[in-house]
């Protein structure tokens, strides 16, 4: 996180700790995954969850990006496959997963 500011160090030591991660990440892998991760987390805990879910749908046909979501899961130990649910249990005992699910050709 080169040259963050003091509420973006904060924001990612959150959701670090919040996945359960050292904090900071690495700077190849996407804030955006984080974010939508733990905006995931806290609906669940909000709505008294046990589970949360961040799965993320791609449209591209020849799966652009997919290596970084693939980055991403590994920080968590994990192996990404597309199509394939992959479950993480939180420092707060709640169960994660994550997902990539490619759209249909059909509605590009």
């Amino acid at each position: 996180m080169l040259d963050a500011s003091a509420g973006k160090v904060e924001r990612m030591n959150f959701i670090c700790d919040l996945l359960g991660v050292s904090a900071p990440p690495p700077d190849k892998l996407r804030y955006q995954l984080f974010h939508r991760t733990a905006a995931a987390i806290l609906e669940a805990q909000r709505f008294k969850a046990d589970r949360a879910a961040m799965i993320v749908q791609s449209f591209s046909q020849n799966h652009r990006w997919f290596d970084d979501f693939q980055a991403y899961a590994n920080l968590f130990g994990l192996q990404a496959e597309r199509g394939r649910a992959l479950h993480y249990e939180l420092p707060s005992g709640m169960q994660l997963t994550l997902g990539w699910a490619v759209g249909s050709e059909a509605f590009i």
